[in-house]
């Protein structure tokens, strides 16, 4: 059956994803209950189950969107051929874009991934290390171009922490950094550390800089 359309042109799921990714952001997936989340997208008891199955269904399908959505913006970016810097500059933007975008699903899936089990969990937790592999990709293909140092697991683990724990400091819409130029700041703390970089006026020694 079609998913019904309101007059924004947002069917009654995606309404029910918004609302649902709004409260479980505020409240937590376990402090929140099916009447309200009803009550929130305007539907009754029977209607909400008929459209999302269950709460648990509903957090996995919220979680799922997020994921594939950014999982598919980095794959777009680590097919391209870029140098490797530039590329994981590149991933990074989008990175920080969809977290600024989508920062409800964000909290959501970072705070209550653990509430899903079974298939679902697997599932969800398959994707996320999909996602965790573009970022090693990147880092891999500068250690074979000498560029950089490391891309094992310790490594593209801080990375990949540092650019997500922008959801819990970073306010797109109160500045005073769009999510470009937050992307573009963090990586080059991941590319140069906090060394003065070359042209600035400090002489450096025995260090080399990559860009």
């Amino acid at each position: 059956m079609p998913r019904q359309q309101d007059t924004t042109g947002e069917s009654t799921h995606e309404r029910i994803l918004r609302v649902a990714a709004e409260i479980f952001a505020r409240k937590g997936y376990h402090g929140t209950g099916v009447a309200e989340l009803g009550d929130a997208a305007g539907l009754k008891r029977g209607a909400l189950y008929y459209h999302i199955g269950s709460k648990e269904d509903l957090l996995y399908d919220l979680s799922k969107r997020h994921v594939e959505e950014a999982l598919d913006r980095g794959r777009t970016v680590v097919d391209r051929d870029l140098h490797p810097v530039d590329k994981l500059r590149a991933l990074a933007t989008e990175h920080v874009r969809t977290l600024a975008a989508r920062r409800d699903e964000v909290i959501v899936v970072t705070r209550e991934m653990h509430a899903l089990t079974g298939k679902r969990a697997c599932q969800l937790t398959k994707l996320r290390d999909e996602y965790q592999n573009l970022f090693a990709r990147v880092l891999q293909e500068g250690v074979d171009q000498g560029v950089f140092r490391s891309a094992d697991h310790v490594t593209v683990l801080g990375v990949l922490g540092m650019f997500n724990w922008t959801h819990v400091w970073f306010d797109a819409e109160r500045g005073p950094l769009t999510p470009e130029e937050v992307a573009d700041r963090l990586t080059d703390i991941v590319v140069y550390g906090e060394l003065v970089r070359p042209g600035a006026g400090v002489q450096h020694t025995d260090v080399e800089l990559v860009g």
